[in-house]
């Protein structure tokens, strides 16, 4: 089968980085699903993952935690799915990715795709839906089926620190479902607009002071925070701006120590950390509730209620487009997802 790999961790711009090679088709056994990938996007974790490093592989590494296809085959124990059906799904970091023409993934990870989307709008999915329904509705105390109100009787306030980013346009949607006043931060004129489209009340600019801001808008504190983009920096303004018993959600490795005591101690913040591979990696016992989080955002999509952040198809899935998906990406100003669609 056709797959892009690496052996080598090097610069996005060695064409050796990602290269196109052929491997032996995988057989589905026990509760692995084997899925005919007919779209991938490419998420910051695809970056991380190839970014230069000392180590060589022995073997072709393939990376990809994004995409939707048919299922070919399944294994003897599975009981979720059939040949045939249309899914979608992130996968588990620590198996071979999604760049490749097969993939093997365990049926507890996956979801029905979602029948109003095709492949390519599927793809750009499951990463960042899983990501922001974990931290919202499952690391913090709040369902999507039960309006945040406080004690006083008001709609809670959320900041979702960069709203246009792929974790960040799902985020925003799902927040404004569950009923929170939703306001995100964007720079330029084309992410402000991205982020009024998914249903952002509010944006404000994250590269200017976050305070002053939001007391323009009425706001002396806000009542949840989600730093979608770098933990560190904006740290100690979360501190300032988080309302007393808030919480702030994270999916960014700090470059440093943090501290984490006085003002977040005084206020008792809730602090959740975020990482949709942790159920994979790991084994967990509640696996399945990443199968039944992908249907339920499947059923909010083909209700209207929910839409793709899908913004653009690079081209067809080989390594010389998939090199130029990670250049976009690594330049910090894409929109939504970019995703990679047929061979």
């Amino acid at each position: 089968m056709k797959a892009i790999a690496l052996t080598r961790y090097l610069p996005i711009s060695d064409p050796e980085s990602l290269q196109d090679v052929e491997l032996p088709e995988p057989i589905a056994s026990g509760h692995d699903v084997l899925v005919r990938v007919e779209a991938v996007s490419v998420n910051p974790v695809d970056t991380k993952i190839r970014s230069p490093k000392p180590q060589v592989e022995a073997q072709p590494k393939v990376l990809g935690y994004d995409a939707a296809g048919v299922v070919e085959a399944v294994g003897e124990n599975v009981t979720l799915f059939k040949p045939g059906d249309e899914v979608y799904y992130a996968g588990d970091v620590t198996r071979s990715g999604s760049n490749a023409q097969f993939q093997l993934v365990d049926e507890r990870l996956i979801g029905r795709k979602p029948a109003t989307l095709d492949f390519a709008q599927a793809a750009a999915l499951p990463l960042t839906a899983i990501t922001a329904w974990e931290l919202l509705f499952e690391r913090m105390p709040f369902s999507i089926d039960t309006a945040p109100i406080d004690m006083e009787g008001n709609t809670r306030s959320l900041l979702i620190i960069a709203g246009a980013g792929g974790v960040g346009s799902i985020a925003i949607q799902l927040a404004r479902h569950a009923g929170f006043t939703v306001i995100a931060t964007a720079s330029r004129k084309e992410t402000i607009d991205w982020c009024e489209s998914l249903g952002a009340h509010h944006v404000i600019d994250h590269r200017q002071p976050l305070a002053p801001q939001l007391a323009a808008l009425g706001y002396a504190q806000v009542d949840v925070v989600l730093n979608l983009a770098d933990t560190d920096r904006y740290w100690e303004t979360v501190g300032e701006i988080i309302a007393p018993q808030g919480h702030v959600g994270l999916i960014v490795e700090p470059s440093g120590l943090l501290k984490i005591g006085d003002p977040y101690k005084a206020k008792c913040i809730g602090i959740h950390w975020e990482m949709m591979f942790a159920r994979a990696r790991f084994k967990t016992p509640d696996m399945i509730e990443q199968h039944r989080l992908l249907n339920r955002v499947a059923s909010l999509i083909d209700a209207g209620e929910l839409r793709t952040t899908h913004t653009e198809t690079i081209g067809a899935i080989n390594a010389a487009n998939l090199r130029k998906t990670h250049r976009r990406l690594e330049s910090g100003t894409t929109i939504g997802k970019l995703v990679l669609a047929g061979w």
